[in-house]
């Protein structure tokens, strides 16, 4: 039985295409940033007073890991937005961002746990986000002229929750490949 070439060997120029040189632009953007972004004060649940701030959680090296991590941290609800124990966080977005800033998945928090947002599908519907989100952040900002800071914060919550869907072509697969797995759920 003789089988033909391309079931036996592969090309070099086939090996390199498939294998070698995703791997090496995979690790470039090694390592993943996790971050929750979220309201900060000083009196709990006092919405007046909030300002947004964003909180590091660590770094990982792979997408799972990442997510497992700002799991983990949501859950047991020990984000801090810095040193004094007065002042309180409420997270609102887990973010993970490779090392050239560009949105691996990012998902909204409820509840102490996140709710992954679905990536986009393709270029035409990324565009229809950004479009809505600017819209929102234009409305953000004529409220926050207003003196309306309540108002305001939430126009660019609902911003960021629609540019959570604005993950980067190279982890679009990635990311749609891990919210299919049942601990996305």
């Amino acid at each position: 039985m003789t089988l033909p070439r391309q079931d036996t060997f592969r090309s070099i120029g086939q090996i390199l295409a498939a294998d070698v040189l995703p791997a090496l632009c995979r690790a470039r953007k090694l390592p993943l940033r996790v971050t929750c972004l979220g309201a900060a004060s000083y009196d709990d649940g006092d919405d007046v007073h909030a300002f947004d701030r964003t909180v590091p959680l660590g770094t990982r090296q792979s997408p799972e890991e990442a997510m497992d991590l700002a799991i983990l941290r949501v859950s047991r609800g020990d984000i801090h937005a810095g040193h004094d124990d007065t002042l309180r966080f409420r997270p609102r977005i887990a973010v993970i961002q490779d090392n050239e800033y560009g949105l691996v998945l990012a998902g909204e928090v409820r509840a102490e746990i996140i709710l992954w947002r679905q990536p986009v599908a393709s270029d035409a519907e990324a565009r229809r986000v950004v479009t809505e989100a600017s819209r929102l952040r234009g409305m953000a900002f004529a409220a926050s002229g207003r003196g309306e800071h309540v108002s305001a914060r939430d126009l660019r919550y609902r911003a960021s929750l629609l540019e959570a869907r604005l993950v980067d072509p190279f982890w679009r697969e990635t990311a749609t490949e891990l919210l299919r797995l049942p601990q996305a759920a």
